[in-house]
């Protein structure tokens, strides 16, 4: 049997594995880091050409005799962000991304128009939050206006690759459900945010049509021999990358709880229906199997864990030890890490806290932990949300870079109160990206039923070895750090309503 590819478009960086299904291994994987464009007002913008490079480069990475073998590619693709295309497929400007909280303000002014929040949760099951592609599409119009007259094409990242390897464009629902204008219910664009969004224009004429999860395009030749792939390689419909690795942690029936931990942290678990909050406390996006993915995003993950080694001149590859000979807790040293402002909780202005310092305990040790705690408190924020809105959940399937440590395990035990499973395959979007591909191909052929779950049984295998189980102690102290997280949020949130 070929090789199935699967490529990640990250934040920080593209990674590509190549997975043999019928030996059930990865044969090959390369990463390529990408540079981040940051600005004092919120902006974080990525250039298209940054990824195409970087795509470019994992694959020269990859002997050409298992290039050959490619059967199929899947893409995941980091959300929300917004790469505008002129007529003749151009790029016109650098891509806003999901962690660029600029664009506040416009998403103020789209739901103002569309009559306010909950206005927005009833027309399409959700708010606009920062970061969200909506908001991106008024400050291109105010900031970059010569850009904005020749838009013709809305793209997200995942979708651009797409179009890289095939010259068609297309999206599909689970990343368009971050654009905020899909109604998730429907599985449709809301004409309303639409308008909402630019009254004077018609943006769905911009949007690509929506696909099948399902869907095959093959690569354009040309680049199938510049890349060393078969003509006939396969690119699937993909997805964002939480869809990704809903996949790629077996995260395809209901119940199961993922937890990705990378330099956003987010949680997701599938459900068959569409689960909408009348408040908004969480993103009812749709998947990239057919179903819906209920989600929380935070946008401070390991971003204050890398800040705080990088000031106290150490690498994370030493977190793990440093923190050995501390105490959940930190010894009452606090961080609320919103270093990129945040979204879970909803404070796209604000800034990092830190609280209960005293002459013992602000040590580079505490800090760090401090750190990790306060992106998990974070999070908890966000399951409470999800089990107060009635859902249940047996255990933590862990993915991305937090999941290779053993701190960040068992501090996800402890604080959830959750068994914690760590796939075989660290990454998991990259490694969602060639099951969907898999599934996809195998479908077209006839070689299955369409089942995707019966597919994730037989591939997604979880290492024994890295599984965590809470403890009683760790769990109450970090039961009442909790609340004090929870206490200095409430007391933050004026500093940060503007």
């Amino acid at each position: 049997m070929g090789l199935f590819v699967g490529l990640d478009v990250g934040t920080q960086s593209v990674k590509l594995v190549a997975y043999d299904p019928e030996s059930r291994q990865i044969m090959a994987s390369a990463g390529q880091p990408l540079d981040l464009a940051a600005g004092d007002d919120g902006s974080r913008e990525q250039r298209a050409d940054w990824w195409v490079d970087a795509v470019r480069a994992c694959f020269d990475r990859i002997d050409p005799a298992l290039r050959a073998r490619v059967v199929a590619i899947g893409v995941s693709g980091q959300q929300h962000g917004f790469v505008p295309l002129d007529r003749s497929g151009s790029v016109l400007a650098p891509a806003k991304l999901w962690c660029d909280t600029s664009t506040s303000v416009e998403c103020d002014e789209i739901m103002d128009a569309a009559g306010g929040a909950q206005r927005c949760i009833e027309l399409a099951g959700n708010p606009i939050l920062a970061g969200y592609t909506a908001s991106k599409l008024p400050w291109t119009r105010k900031h970059r206006s010569q850009a904005y007259a020749r838009l013709a094409t809305i793209l997200l990242p995942h979708d651009y690759i797409n179009y890289w390897l095939t010259g068609e464009l297309w999206m599909e629902h689970g990343d368009a459900s971050g654009t905020g204008w899909l109604d998730v219910r429907r599985r449709a664009w809301s004409p309303e945010l639409l308008t909402a969004t630019d009254p004077d224009r018609d943006l769905g004429a911009c949007l690509p049509p929506l696909v099948d999860a399902g869907t095959l395009v093959s690569i354009k030749p040309a680049l199938a021999d510049e890349l060393g792939l078969p003509h006939g390689v396969q690119v699937a419909a993909g997805g964002g990358d939480n869809m990704m690795a809903a996949i790629g942690t077996g995260n395809v029936v209901p119940g199961v709880l993922s937890m990705s931990l990378g330099t956003s942290g987010t949680l997701f678990t599938y459900a068959d229906r569409p689960v909408v909050d009348d408040t908004g406390r969480w993103a009812a996006f749709c998947d990239s199997t057919g179903g819906w993915l209920p989600l929380i995003c935070t946008m401070n993950c390991t971003v204050a864990t890398e800040a705080v080694g990088r000031l106290c001149g150490f690498s994370t590859k030493e977190g793990d030890a440093l923190l050995a000979g501390t105490r959940p807790g930190a010894e009452g040293l606090l961080m609320l890490p919103f270093l990129n402002g945040e979204r879970t909780p909803d404070l796209p202005h604000g800034r990092g806290n830190l609280f209960g310092m005293t002459g013992t305990n602000l040590t580079p040790a505490n800090l760090y932990r401090a750190a990790m705690e306060g992106a998990m408190y974070s999070l908890k924020n966000g399951y409470d949300a999800l089990v107060d809105g009635g859902l249940r959940f047996e255990a933590i399937r862990l993915t991305g870079g937090g999941s290779q440590s053993a701190v960040w395990r068992q501090m996800a035990a402890d604080m959830f109160g959750l068994s914690v499973d760590v796939p075989e395959q660290a990454e998991g979007a990259a490694f969602g990206a060639a099951l969907q591909a898999l599934w996809a191909v195998q479908r077209a052929e006839g070689g299955c039923d369409g089942d995707l779950n019966a597919l994730a049984a037989a591939h997604v295998r979880l290492d024994p070895r890295l599984a965590a189980h809470p403890h009683a102690e760790a769990t109450g102290a970090y039961d009442a750090q909790y609340q004090r997280f929870l206490s200095h949020l409430d007391a933050i949130r004026p500093l940060y309503a503007d």
